[in-house]
C-alpha cells in the first residue's frame, strides 16, 4: 500500500532520458513498449483524465510523484528538475526507474 492506497500495477525499467518539447520539465524516459498493457489495465483505475497516469517513482535514490504523459501510443515519465539536479542525470544519459500505479 501507497500512503494507504491499493498499488495497481509496479513498473521497473531502463531507458535513456529524452527531450520533448511538451510540458515543462522537457526532459523525459520513454516507457519501454512491453510495459504498456500493464500500465493501461491500472489506469482505467487509476487516472484522472486526458490519458495522464499519476505515479510514484523513483530515480536512484530520489522518489517523486508525476505522471505518465501518453505520447504516440505509449508513456513517457517526465523528469523534474530536481530530480535531475539530485541524481545529477541529464539528456542522453541512462536511467533505471520505478513507477508505482496507486489506486485513486
Amino acid at each position: 500500500m501507497a500512503g494507504g492506497k491499493a498499488i495497481l500495477a509496479c513498473v521497473e525499467f531502463d531507458a535513456v532520458i529524452i527531450l520533448w518539447r511538451g510540458p515543462a520539465p522537457f526532459l523525459f524516459a520513454p516507457v519501454p513498449d512491453c510495459h504498456f498493457a500493464e500500465i493501461r489495465l491500472a489506469a482505467q483505475e487509476a487516472s484522472y483524465g486526458w490519458g495522464v497516469v499519476p505515479v510514484e517513482a523513483r530515480i536512484g535514490a530520489t522518489a517523486f510523484t508525476t505522471s505518465l504523459f501518453p505520447r504516440a501510443g505509449g508513456y513517457l515519465l517526465p523528469i523534474k528538475v530536481a530530480v535531475q539536479r539530485a541524481e545529477r542525470i541529464g539528456l542522453g544519459d541512462h536511467i533505471h526507474a520505478t513507477i508505482s500505479i496507486v489506486g485513486r
